[in-house]
This record gives C-alpha cells, structure tokens and sequence, in this order.
C-alpha cells in the first residue's frame, strides 16, 4: 500500500504513521518530494488492522497495490483455473452448458426436460429444491424431496447435477445429492453461508448479486476460497437498473472484466438476466462470443404450467436450436462444451 501524506501533517504526526506500521507488522518507506511525502507500506495488505491505516491523523489517502480479493485474483493464480463438476471441466476452454427447470416439480417434469436437454447437448442438469421467492405464497420448492428427483433423473441421463442452497443449515443435506452447489444472487453476501460452502469439497457456483459490483462478487468468492475451496465458478445474471423491459439488465462487459482481474471461470445466465425467452439466445451466443466458461438456461416443456418462473423459460425445440448454433460458435472460437472420458474420472 501507499499512504499519501497530508501537505499539512505535522513531522510529529509523521512519525506517529511510521510508528503506527511498524506496529501492525509493515515495514515503512518514506518518500519525501518538492511538495508531497509518501509512505510505501510494505506487508499483507489483508492484514488485520490494515483498513484503519487511513484513520491514522496525516493520512489523505490510502492506495491500494494488490486486489483485496488476494486468492481469486490474477496475481496471486496467474493461468485461468478449470473446475471439474462430475466428468464436465468448466475454464480452460471448456463449456459448461447448465439447463433444466427453475423448480423440480415432479419426477416426470425432471425425466421430460432431462430428456431434452440432454439430447440437446448440455452438460450439466439444473432444477431447485429450495426456492427463494419474493411472495412467502409463492411456491418454496419441494425440499429433500426434489433433491432425490434431481439426483436420481441425474443418474438417468448421467449427467451431474447443480442445485441452490439457501442456508448454512442446508449445506450437509444438499451435499448428499448434488455434484455443485449453487449460491443465489440473494446471498451472494451471505457470509456465513459461503464460509460453510467454502468448507466442503463440492463445486460452487456462485451467483452476482442483483445490486453487486463485479469486486463485491470477487470478494465473496474470496470467502469460499479463504476456507479452502478453490472450485468456485462465478455467474453473471444481470443487476438492477432503470430499465424496465427485462427482467435484470445483463452486464456482458462482467464478462471479460472477471478475466482480467481473476482465474476464476464465469458463465452467463441469460434466463434471470432477461426474463425473456426471445432475448434468451442472442444473449447465450454473446457470453460465448465475450469470452465466458458456460451458459446458463432455463428450460420447462410447459411453460404455462411452470410453479415457478415459467414466463423466462426456453421450450425445448428452442433449446435445441440455441445448442446448435452454440456448438457452430464455440467451434469457431476453438471452445468446447467438454466431458470428461469415463476412463479419466477418480473413483
């Protein structure tokens, strides 16, 4: 970090700010200038006591070196990271290619849509056991229930499965049935939530949140990875804005933003960002085309019928024809959607 002095400071209240590091553990560096002085602080930025340095009087300014989010950013994993869901390798390249229902709702709604989907070419299969609604009245989900659906029409199609967790309470029962966890954009600042995540094994996906900037996102994935996680993959879909037209306004340019400051993979998730299945594809092309690790999409053979979420969701043939034209793009940009050979997975 750099302090940048007061013109005023006294040489009484410089000294003190050279005390004041030293004590926190930093090694000083005073610059003195025609008209400025500066102090290089030389150590852990994280360091406990670090963020009140600019209280210290004399202090103007505090100018940060390293990102905050030390373990999710390039400078501390400079190669993009690959996270491995199952047999499908999500970074490096590789396509995830995430699909299913906003909600289970039944054994045979899972089977119909895993059918499709799964022709269609994805890769992994979605659907929520536990719901979080604006309305308390709306549909919550169906619980441990819903989980032994996803998992067993999962097993069907051999494809893994994502599903949302909403509680740090949730995090063992969902771990049973489930290959990646997702966190949702309503608790992407749920701490005590992604420290648990953080403290198992399983794949995380974690969402922005609606109003979260891209370092806030960084930040909490920094919770996961600080409790010894590091298969985490981000997900754009869509903040708050004026616009009332959609759903969300999606922010693509998150995209290539992400890759400059971190490793981590991120996908796209046109459904939530949109809420509108015309928009829904031209969306999916464009993540690719920027650069992102996967898409994530809504799909429900009845619509009309959907418990939850059922006026964002593609149709099936519209999802065939959206896989299509990615397959033709990802190919073009030497990107793949990729699953691992069975020969290669650990036991």
């Amino acid at each position: 970090m750099i302090l940048v002095i007061r013109p005023d400071a006294t040489l009484e209240q410089l000294e003190h700010i050279i005390e004041r590091v030293r004590e926190l553990g930093f090694t000083p560096h005073v610059s003195r200038g025609e008209s400025r002085t500066i102090v290089g602080v030389i150590g852990d930025e994280n360091r406990p006591g670090a963020e009140n340095l600019s209280a210290i009087p004399g202090v103007e300014q505090v100018l940060r070196i390293m990102k905050p989010f030390k373990l999710a950013s390039r400078e501390f994993h400079a190669a993009d990271s690959v996270v491995y869901v199952g047999k499908v390798r999500i970074g490096g390249g590789s396509l995830a290619m995430i699909a299913g229902p906003c909600a289970v709702e039944s054994y045979e709604q899972m089977d119909i849509i895993a059918r499709y989907v799964k022709a269609g070419g994805a890769n992994i299969l979605r659907g929520g056991a536990f719901k979080p609604r604006t309305s308390p009245y709306a549909f919550q989900g169906l619980g441990e229930e819903g989980l032994k659906i996803l998992r067993d029409v999962g097993q069907k199609y051999d494809l893994p499965i994502v599903t949302e967790v909403m509680d740090p309470r949730q995090v063992e029962l969902v771990c049973r049935y489930a290959d990646m966890l997702q966190i949702g954009a309503r608790n992407m600042q749920n701490f005590d939530l992604l420290k648990e995540c953080g403290r198992t094994r399983k794949p995380i996906l974690l969402k922005r949140g609606m109003s979260a900037t891209v370092k806030d996102l960084l930040m909490s994935a920094e919770y996961i990875l600080a409790e010894g996680n590091h298969d985490v993959v981000l997900c754009e879909r869509g903040v708050r804005s004026f616009e009332d037209s959609t759903r969300n306004m999606l922010d693509m340019s998150a995209v290539p933003n992400v890759k400059v400051q971190s490793h981590l993979p991120i996908i796209v998730d046109p459904s939530h960002a949109t809420g509108r299945p015309d928009l829904i594809p031209s969306m999916c092309r464009a993540a690719v085309a920027a650069g992102a690790d996967g898409v994530h999409v809504e799909v429900h053979h009845c619509p009309e019928k959907a418990l939850s979420d059922g006026p964002q969701a593609l149709l099936p043939h519209q999802f065939l024809d959206l896989m299509g034209d990615l397959r033709r793009l990802a190919a073009a940009l030497g990107r793949e959607f990729w699953s691992r050979p069975e020969a290669e997975l650990v036991p």
